[in-house]
């Protein structure tokens, strides 16, 4: 007797659950069987501290695909990432299929931030619900509308339809139909602002309200199609917009402002020719911002820009509630992703931090070690939406298409990110250069200075735990994240790993990474003599996570 049977997909029911929420998803079984099988589902449920649950029901396989529903109750501690590991099981007890998932615990999105985006408002569309499930796939929690508004300088009209400054067709019932169908999802709603931008109608209106150049010129972007505006925080400019970021929040559903910027200028002018701090305005402006969302939104967002890595230092300490950064030259190499996530959190002191890094979906090797190196690192990465969709420029209209191979790799990377993230998430604490020079992974470099052909170690501590990440970049031919890779990084099987100089006893080590099938943690043997600890890993191909786990 032939029998076929697959766990084929896994649908949480939300983007995550808050505090007191019963966690439920839907598994598809997918058989074919030439008559009815007695089975059983049996659902593991754990975190960092092992197993917290059991969960087993029957069902007969009929052939064809059949939906079960499971449902557990998590403990409220918040955030906190759960694995959910799947078999299925003949009456004997033989294994049928497997599948790993993960879901987590938070209070609100921005603890651990799975930014995605939107870009297609137009009049009639009617798949709002299909696209927030596509979404929930990957356990987005928050999206940027991003031009979805009427004008940069007025964000709501009485028109519907509209066309944006750009001539795009555009209505306000097909974003308010997407807001409160992300809502129905458990995902938050952000619309795109800009903090300086006005159409030249407005500005003609108000020319004194303008940007100057040093020799009292008025500043525009691009060609003559958008005018700076005077971005400090006692400007008229700011008291109007302010008043807009009111109505957007008055008049829809929208749970924060996401404020954008171009990077330049730097230094500014006012009316007298008196040179003034861009990025010093910019703090300010967010943190009244800030105060404008929380009184109307009081559990609302507020996410700024930091373009090519700038104003860092003044925005991320400032009331934004993730530190956001739109990757430009010079940051151009694989290891620039790591040091912007990890210098970020520093500024923001602990903030979670999103990075805005385009890349054309089809390069999928490099996507691949992309995700490895910003999850590893604590980080998120802003780049999913509409339906299997990927950022693949700054203009989020023209947006690239993922292959399937390539949504089911970022969606176990998703996962795992999600299951780890007590371990090596926001929440846990960059020591990378506490322990980068006291690892050796066989007889392989770490040297960051290389740039390319290592193995890079990312370390995370959180409690009694080490989250050693290690992750391949060994015999890639360019340091230069953007630049195609023609192939996987070179693969490791067995390999020994010691790490010297450790002071404190070891109670496990473990193993988990998301390039295969199986997610959940192994245990490795391990020798702990004169301060050295040795194990070894089975492979390596992109990302492995080494879980140390401390003694008493």
């Amino acid at each position: 007797m032939v029998v076929t049977v697959h766990i084929t997909d896994i649908n949480w029911s939300k983007s995550y659950y808050h505090p007191g929420e019963v966690a439920s998803a839907a598994v598809t079984v997918h058989s074919e069987v030439p008559e009815p099988i007695p089975a059983s589902l049996v659902v593991q449920i754990s975190d960092l501290n092992g197993s917290l649950a059991r969960l087993e029901q029957s069902l007969t396989l009929k052939g064809g695909d059949q939906i079960l529903s499971i449902t557990w109750d998590p403990p409220t501690d918040s955030p906190h990432g759960y694995g959910v590991d799947l078999e299925l099981q003949s009456q004997s007890g033989g294994t049928l299929s497997t599948a790993s998932t993960a879901f987590d615990v938070l209070e609100r999105w921005t603890q651990m931030p799975r930014y995605g985006f939107l870009t297609d408002f137009g009049p009639g569309r009617t798949d709002a619900a299909e696209t927030m499930a596509g979404l929930v796939k990957y356990h987005i929690n928050a999206l940027q509308f991003y031009d979805w508004m009427y004008r940069h300088d007025q964000f709501l009209t009485a028109q519907d339809p509209y066309e944006d400054p750009l001539g795009r067709t555009l209505s306000i019932k097909t974003v308010n139909a997407l807001i409160d169908a992300a809502h129905t999802r458990g995902i938050d709603a952000m619309p795109y602002t800009a903090i300086y931008a006005s159409s030249l109608e407005f500005y003609h209106a108000h020319p004194d309200w303008a940007m100057r150049n040093a020799d009292g010129t008025t500043m525009f972007f691009g060609e003559n199609f958008l005018v700076y505006m005077d971005p400090r925080p006692d400007s008229k400019w700011i008291h109007y917009l302010l008043d807009q970021f009111d109505q957007i929040l008055e008049k829809t559903a929208f749970d924060g402002i996401h404020l954008d910027q171009y990077g330049n200028p730097k230094v500014a002018y006012d009316s007298n020719g008196q040179p003034y701090d861009v990025g010093a305005a910019l703090a300010e402006v967010i943190n009244a911002t800030h105060a404008h969302v929380t009184a109307l939104r009081p559990n609302g967002a507020v996410v700024f820009n930091a373009v090519t890595n700038w104003p860092i230092e003044q925005v991320a300490p400032a009331d934004e509630d993730i530190v956001y950064i739109e990757v430009w030259p010079p940051y151009t190499t694989f290891l620039n992703l790591e040091q912007l996530v990890v210098q970020g959190q520093v500024y923001g002191h602990g903030k979670p931090v999103v990075l805005a890094a385009y890349i054309d979906p089809s390069l999928v090797h490099n996507v691949r070690l992309m995700e490895a190196l910003i999850f590893a690192s604590g980080g998120g990465h802003i780049e999913l939406g509409e339906q299997d969709d990927m950022l693949q420029e700054a203009y989020f209209p023209r947006y690239g298409k993922m292959s399937p191979a390539l949504v089911e790799i970022l969606r176990r990377d998703y996962e795992f990110a999600i299951r780890y993230q007590n371990a090596t998430g926001p929440e846990s604490t960059d020591a990378s250069s506490e322990y980068r020079n006291r690892i050796q992974v066989g007889s392989y470099s770490s040297d960051v200075s290389r740039e390319k052909d290592i193995v890079l170690p990312i370390v995370r501590t959180s409690g009694d735990y080490t989250a050693v990440n290690l992750v391949n970049m060994l015999g890639i031919p360019t340091a230069e994240w953007l630049t195609p890779l023609p192939a996987d990084p070179t693969p490791l099987g067995a390999t020994p790993v010691s790490i010297s100089d450790v002071t404190r006893p070891v109670a496990h080590v473990w193993m988990a990474s998301p390039d295969g099938e199986d997610a959940s943690l192994h245990e490795l043997p391990f020798k702990l003599e004169g301060g050295r600890l040795s194990f070894q890993i089975p492979s390596l191909q992109y990302w492995d996570l080494i879980l140390i786990q401390w003694g008493a």
